[in-house]
């Protein structure tokens, strides 16, 4: 009941404040009980023992989640020599370069959170729902393969001080056990390419509350050169992952089952941020011309897109 109460208080303040705009029209005590329930369900998510969990993986799936437990375990990652750390993630060193994507996607969530029930589609290490929590998400729920990856989530969530306001739990992205149009907001985070999307998108759209929205960023998969890099560095990433990079005809896909929101593209000449040192100023601002233009904009490292769920 203080629980409660307290929760009510906050969202009293939100409403007299204006900082709250309803998703939907406004009910304080049944968005209450919705996200209540929600909190339920994913308590009962988070008790399937181990042994269940792991018999309902496919060998792909398994594959993935033995390979993000050791990429994301802390403990080994802080203690590697550097020839072997720059072989498993010396991709790392460009993501410098990714800094005006980075702030498309953290500006969408600080707009979109706000008073919404907010998912971090396999989550890695919780930052986005972390800052949907600070942005004023009713709840920001993140679900991930990875045991070791949920454990950091949580841990890191308890140290930016928003453990009450977040859930973190080891789900399968593919078939998530999430109630029907239960969420209102997703970030889709360089993730979507080590999924089916036959049935990845059918999942995000069912679980999707008519009129919500999806901000995806993935890797785009024209430009030659970063093409020849990911061929050259495979203990960098799963073998799915390595023939789903994402382009256009995945995007046509996802038409069959959401509207399709803004699409923008990222990082051509700045890729080279890494070893250029005061230049690469120059090349983000040459970024934002290259991005514009047809073509040319395809041979980006990353693009992103909005995926809007119909209310009919």
């Amino acid at each position: 009941m203080v629980f409660v109460a307290l929760k009510i208080f906050t969202f009293l303040l939100k409403v007299k404040t204006l900082d709250y705009i309803p998703p939907h029209p406004f009910n304080l005590f049944d968005t209450m009980k919705n996200i209540e329930s929600l909190r339920q369900v994913l308590i009962e998510i988070d008790r399937v023992s181990n042994d269940e969990w792991m018999s309902s993986l496919s060998d792909r799936k398994r594959a993935e989640l033995a390979f993000h437990d050791e990429h994301r375990d802390r403990a080994v990652t802080d203690t590697l020599d550097q020839d072997t750390y720059e072989k498993l993630y010396g991709n790392r060193k460009y993501y410098s370069a990714t800094q005006d994507s980075k702030n498309y996607v953290n500006s969408w969530i600080d707009r979109e959170a706000n008073g919404r029930v907010f998912l971090d589609y396999a989550c890695g290490n919780g930052f986005n729902a972390i800052r949907a929590a600070k942005a004023g998400a009713e709840l920001a729920v993140g679900i991930d393969i990875s045991a070791v990856s949920v454990q950091n989530s949580r841990s890191d969530a308890a140290a930016a001080g928003v453990e009450s306001g977040t859930v973190f739990l080891q789900a399968d992205a593919e078939d998530t056990k999430l109630p029907d149009n239960c969420i209102d907001r997703i970030v889709c985070s360089g993730m979507l390419h080590h999924l089916d999307l036959s049935h990845a998108f059918p999942e995000l759209q069912r679980i999707l509350r008519p009129g919500g929205k999806i901000l995806a960023l993935e890797a785009l998969d024209y430009n030659p050169a970063i093409k020849l890099y990911r061929h050259l560095t495979p203990g960098m990433r799963t073998e799915w992952e390595k023939s789903h990079i994402l382009s256009l005809k995945d995007l046509a896909f996802a038409k069959r089952f959401f509207q399709i929101g803004g699409v923008h593209y990222w990082h051509i000449s700045s890729i080279l941020a890494p070893h250029v040192g005061p230049l690469a100023e120059s090349l983000r601002r040459l970024d934002r011309v290259l991005t514009k233009i047809p073509g040319i904009r395809l041979m980006a490292w990353i693009f992103t897109f909005e995926l809007i769920k119909r209310t009919s």
